[in-house]
């Protein structure tokens, strides 16, 4: 039997990254299929309902030509499949202390700081854009900014008495945080400057191949920090 996957998502979604950086640390092959997930497109609402994004269906071909297919709706549910059935390497950590806190960062990343950053930032540098709502909104993108430092000196601190973010192992925490990051730094308003443990750490998460894909990310009308794919920013 054959298993082959397809990941339906927007290249500059968090969410969707979360799922590529995982597929890519796991080592599975899939097809991508790029969604203007704004537009709510049929193909995508007719996977998940919602609309929302990444979608990833699994397609399991047997020897008779059989199609036998599963749909997985958004980042978590995503994650948590392939953990399951991927079980190696393991990225929630291999003792139940690491787990616990790697889950607890997942939450924080994709609710908090999503609140609290994240949403203003990328709301208004790159969905008023996708969506042509005219210019940023510059309360806003301070809110987001200030909201950024705020969570920068906690995730600094955290960083100076641990290896990764969950303790001593590469976990989801570390791709939800770069995740979400990644994309605030392809807009420019990443602070590394004050912030060396977080960005010594984001260094070596950049390294690693499975985060290559992520700096070749392109989109039309949305140019990258000059930075962005530089290594050694």
């Amino acid at each position: 039997m054959t298993l082959q996957r397809t990941l339906h998502h927007f290249p500059l979604d968090p969410a969707s990254r979360q799922v590529r950086l995982v597929l890519g640390e796991k080592r599975l092959a899939f097809t991508e299929v790029q969604v203007r997930y704004w537009e709510r497109p049929k193909e995508l609402t007719a996977l998940n309902p919602s609309g929302m994004i990444p979608v990833l269906v699994e397609s399991a071909l047997d020897e008779k030509g059989g199609d036998a297919q599963l749909v997985l709706c958004e980042a978590r549910a995503i994650l948590d499949h392939l953990e399951e059935t991927v079980p190696e390497p393991a990225l929630l950590g291999r003792e139940p202390a690491e787990r616990a806190e790697a889950r607890r960062l997942l939450a924080w990343f994709d609710r908090k700081f999503e609140y609290e950053a994240g949403g203003y930032i990328l709301h208004e540098k790159m969905e008023k854009r996708l969506l042509g709502l005219g210019a940023p909104d510059l309360n806003n993108l301070r809110q987001g900014r200030d909201g950024l430092r705020t969570h920068m000196f906690y995730i600094d601190k955290l960083l100076q008495e641990r290896e990764w973010l969950a303790g001593r192992r590469l976990s989801l925490a570390d791709f939800a945080a770069a995740a979400h990051l990644s994309v605030i730094d392809y807009c420019g308003d990443m602070p590394w400057g004050d912030f060396p443990a977080v960005k010594t750490w984001y260094m070596k998460l950049k390294s690693r191949p499975c985060f290559r894909p992520l700096l070749a990310d392109r989109w039309p009308g949305l140019t990258p920090a000059r930075h962005y794919d530089d290594l050694d920013f």
